[in-house]
């Protein structure tokens, strides 16, 4: 998987925030974040659904492919509350909240509805875990 995470930030940082292969058209945005743990500073790419007015304000979700935990990067997000992200060409600080209820569904099936891929690892982890939805504002 690092293997994977560093060649897609190497591309991302080359093209202006673009990726082939298999995210090729998509919106990525790669996420800067502290261990909680380790104290470790890690990049994480990933893809982002922006929102429907607010070009500040961005949601991600904690998807890890479908699998019956979450990702460690969702937990160092929620411990810290902020960020730092690169998005395109641009790096900012970003506040960090946890979607829940009726707005987690919306914007869940929003990302669902456009990238089917996502509609599969809800239907995984049905049952499991509700797959966390969480927003990037800037600031």
């Amino acid at each position: 998987m690092s293997d994977w995470n560093t060649q897609t930030i190497t591309q991302f940082r080359a093209n202006g925030g673009k990726v082939g292969g298999p995210f090729e058209g998509a919106p990525m945005v790669l996420v800067h974040h502290r261990g909680r743990k380790s104290g470790r500073e890690y990049v994480t790419p990933t893809m982002y659904l922006a929102h429907e007015t607010d070009p500040d304000t961005i949601y991600i979700f904690a998807t890890k492919s479908g699998a019956p935990t979450n990702p460690d990067w969702y937990a160092n997000l929620t411990a810290a509350g902020n960020a730092t992200i690169e998005r395109g060409t641009e790096t900012y600080d970003v506040t960090v909240r946890e979607i829940t209820g009726p707005d987690h569904d919306r914007i869940y099936a929003v990302q669902a509805e456009r990238y089917p891929g996502f509609a599969e690892y809800e239907r995984q982890t049905a049952g499991i875990r509700t797959i966390p939805v969480l927003e990037l504002k800037r600031g």
